[in-house]
C-alpha cells in the first residue's frame, strides 16, 4: 500500500476537520457550490466523483469475467453476500439503532436519512480499494479481478431497484429518474470509460503502460475522495458542530455490519472449503463498500447538506481501520484453510 492507502483514515479525518473550518469560515463560497446542480446532482461534487472512480474502472478487466467458471463456490459466496444479505442487513441495522436504540439522541428526519445513507452504502459491494485487501491477504489476485468485474456488471442492474425497495420499506420516497440517472453517471458512465482506456493502452501500448497510468492518476484519485469530504463537511459544518456525537451514533452501526459481515462469510467459506486465496478476497469483497457511489447517489437524491450525505462519508472514515484489522483477522488464522 502506497502512504494515501495506508494512511487513508488520516487523510480524511484532516479532510473532515479542514471541511468544517472552512464551511465556518466560508460559508457563502459552499452555498454557491452548492448551487451549481444539474438534474439534481452538483456539478463540482460529480466531477469529483469521477475523478475518483474513473481510474478504478481502468483497473477492472472485463475480460476477465470468461474465468467466471473458475472456482464458482468462492464467486458464488460473493454474490450472496453482496446482494441477497447486506444490503438487508444494512437496512436492518439502520432502522433498528435509528429508530429505537438512539430514537431519543435524532430527531426523526435526519434519523430517516441516515438510514438511507447507511442503505446506499449496503447496496454499493467495493470495486478498487478490494483489490489492496486481497493483495495484503495474499488473495488470488486474477480470481479478485473476476468477482470485481461480475459484481460490477450485476451493479449497473441491481443497485437502482435493491435501492429504491429498500429505501421505500423505511419510508423514504425515492425518485427512480434521479436514482436511474446517478446509476448511469457514477457506474456505467466510468465503467465504458474504463473499458475504452484499457482497451486503448492495450492496442497502442504494453501491458506495462496501464500499471503506468493507473500510477499516474491514483493521486488524482485520493486528492478526488479528500476534496469530496472537505465540500462535504463544508456543508455539514453548522450540524456537526452543533451536534458532533451524531459522526458517532451512526459509525456504531456500520461498524457492527461490518464485523458481523465479514464473520458470515468467514464462517460459510470455511464450511465450503474454500482455499484461502479464495476465501480472503470472497470475503472482503462482500464486506467492505464502493463509498464513491454511496456518496455520490446519496447527494444526488438527498442533497448536499443532508444526513444521507453524512451518513456515507462517515463510512468512508470508517471502513479502512476496520477493513485493516479483518486483514490482520485473516492472515493470523490461514491455518484454518489449510
Amino acid at each position: 500500500m502506497g502512504i494515501f492507502e495506508r494512511f487513508l483514515s488520516i487523510w480524511v479525518a484532516l479532510s473532515i476537520v479542514l471541511g468544517v473550518i472552512l464551511g465556518l469560515w466560508q460559508p457563502n463560497v459552499f452555498q454557491a457550490i452548492a448551487n451549481l446542480e444539474m438534474a439534481n446532482v452538483n456539478i463540482v461534487v460529480a466531477v469529483f466523483i469521477w475523478v475518483m472512480v474513473y481510474p478504478m474502472m481502468v483497473q477492472i478487466d472485463f475480460s476477465a469475467i470468461k474465468d467466471v467458471g473458475k472456482n464458482p463456490k468462492g464467486l458464488m459466496l460473493t454474490l450472496v453476500i453482496n446482494w441477497l444479505i447486506k444490503p438487508f442487513t444494512m437496512a436492518a441495522l439502520g432502522w433498528l439503532f435509528f429508530n429505537f436504540i438512539f430514537v431519543d439522541l435524532v430527531d426523526p428526519a435526519s434519523a430517516q436519512e441516515y438510514i438511507a445513507g447507511m442503505i446506499l452504502l449496503g447496496v454499493a459491494p467495493c470495486t478498487a480499494m478490494v483489490f489492496v485487501w486481497s493483495q495484503l491477504t495474499k488473495g488470488d489476485a486474477n480470481y479478485t479481478l473476476v468477482q470485481v468485474s461480475v459484481n460490477d456488471v450485476i451493479m449497473i442492474f441491481a443497485f437502482a431497484p435493491i435501492s429504491a425497495y429498500l429505501l421505500g420499506v423505511s419510508d423514504i420516497q425515492v425518485p427512480w429518474e434521479t436514482l436511474i440517472i446517478s446509476v448511469v453517471l457514477y457506474v456505467l458512465l466510468p465503467l465504458l470509460a474504463g473499458i475504452i482506456t484499457r482497451k486503448a493502452l492495450n492496442e497502442w501500448h504494453a501491458e506495462q503502460s496501464i500499471e503506468q497510468f493507473l500510477s499516474r492518476l491514483k493521486p488524482y484519485s485520493v486528492i478526488g475522495l479528500l476534496a469530496t469530504v472537505v465540500l462535504l463537511f463544508g456543508f455539514q459544518a453548522n450540524t456537526i458542530l452543533s451536534d458532533p456525537a451524531t459522526i458517532g451514533l451512526i459509525a456504531i452501526p456500520l461498524m457492527i455490519q461490518t464485523y458481523g459481515i465479514f464473520i458470515i462469510a468467514y464462517v460459510a467459506a470455511k464450511w465450503m472449503k474454500l482455499p484461502q486465496n479464495i476465501a480472503a478476497p470472497a470475503c472482503l469483497i462482500g464486506t467492505s463498500n464502493f463509498f464513491e457511489l454511496a456518496v455520490a447517489v446519496a447527494i444526488s437524491l438527498f442533497g448536499l447538506h443532508s444526513g444521507a450525505a453524512l451518513a456515507t462519508v462517515v463510512g468512508v472514515l470508517v471502513e479502512v481501520p476496520v477493513m485493516l484489522s479483518l486483514v490482520y483477522i485473516i492472515n493470523n488464522t490461514q491455518s484454518w484453510f489449510d
